[in-house]
């Protein structure tokens, strides 16, 4: 008899994702099978959930997905270094192609040949997913609640502050103080930068003080983004929005850093002479590295980053995945199971 698992699988783009017995995925050469305990539900999952990202070929069953912790139950052939109930995390890259540039320089986020759990294969709104030995990430033990969105939040906030260069004594602007940028404001102050933290919530300004800003700004008062011009020597995305846009290189300071870190997929404008005169640095960053995933897991051992979640049941995730789009989520949102 073929072992089966709950699942939230995803048929119709938009549609509420059903919970199903599927087949219990097996481990392939290279692979482990991860027990999972906890999930988080990612912004990205939307933009998935909603068809915005192209496919080739849906995997089946599509299964969202892509912040999992949890424990190794199996493992494949020809995998090393890797022991039976050790605790594990599957995160965004399921594998790479190895070969190109990118991930010869060790930079796999961005590989353009990469697969990833949730889009490509099938992701962690299970209770079992199959992960590429090469890209599970070693977790610490706590909460496994607290510990599923480091695998891609936490990740890519670390990536974001990395491919900043921030250094100690500078201004960091964080823009859009969800779990991102929260995730972001404690990462910049430990790094002994000063915070300023923008956003419309009066709620997420209030979250970013306790986590160390400096400056909270209403994302909606031009006047108070006026005050603060060129004062930040580096500007971070962390809102799905071009409404940042602008604010971001009014607040830049000449020859900062303007990153972006939110998938934002209407075009934005660009003065070229500005930027000539400006020499402002403008560029994107992606999740993160498997080094990067390893310093985030092995600071939560030491000088765990805060976080506020919601533990929810698989039945709900398409719930949460509304809340998201909606803008409407009160914390992030993990699937315990």
């Amino acid at each position: 008899m073929t072992e089966t698992m709950l699942a939230a699988v995803l048929h119709d783009y938009g549609s509420p994702l059903k919970v199903e017995r599927v087949p219990k995925p097996r481990p392939g050469p290279g692979q482990l099978l991860l027990r999972l305990e906890a999930s988080g539900v990612c912004h990205s999952d939307v933009h998935v959930w909603a068809g915005r990202y192209p496919l080739n070929t849906r995997p089946d069953p599509f299964i969202l997905g892509h912040e999992g912790v949890g424990v190794v139950e199996a493992i494949g052939a020809e995998v090393t270094g890797w022991s039976i109930g050790e605790r594990a995390g599957a995160a965004w890259l399921h594998d790479t192609c190895g070969t190109c540039a990118e991930c010869r320089a060790g930079l796999v986020n961005f590989c353009q040949s990469q697969r990833a759990h949730g889009l490509d294969v099938p992701g962690t709104y299970a209770q079992y997913v199959v992960t590429n030995a090469k890209f599970t990430a070693r977790v610490p033990d706590g909460d496994a609640a607290k510990l599923a969105p480091l695998m891609c939040a936490g990740l890519t906030a670390y990536g974001a502050i990395e491919r900043a260069a921030l250094g100690p004594d500078e201004c960091c602007a964080v823009f859009g103080c969800g779990g991102l940028g929260q995730y972001a404001i404690q990462l910049a102050k430990r790094r002994g930068a000063r915070v300023i933290a923008v956003d419309r919530d009066p709620a997420k300004r209030t979250l970013s003080q306790e986590n160390g800003a400096s400056i909270t700004v209403d994302a909606s008062n031009a006047a108070e983004i006026d005050k603060l011009r060129a004062s930040a020597d580096v500007c971070i995305n962390f809102a799905p929005t071009t409404a940042t846009w602008q604010p971001m290189l009014d607040m830049v300071r000449p020859l900062g850093r303007v990153i972006a870190a939110a998938m934002v997929s209407d075009p934005v404008s660009l003065n070229q002479e500005w930027l000539t005169g400006s020499g402002i640095t403008i560029t994107g960053t992606s999740v993160g590295t498997m080094p990067q995933m390893d310093a985030v897991m092995q600071a939560q051992k030491t000088d765990p980053l805060s976080s506020t979640v919601t533990e929810i049941l698989l039945g709900e995730a398409s719930r949460a995945l509304r809340e998201l789009a909606d803008g409407t989520a009160p914390a992030r949102y993990v699937i315990r199971f």
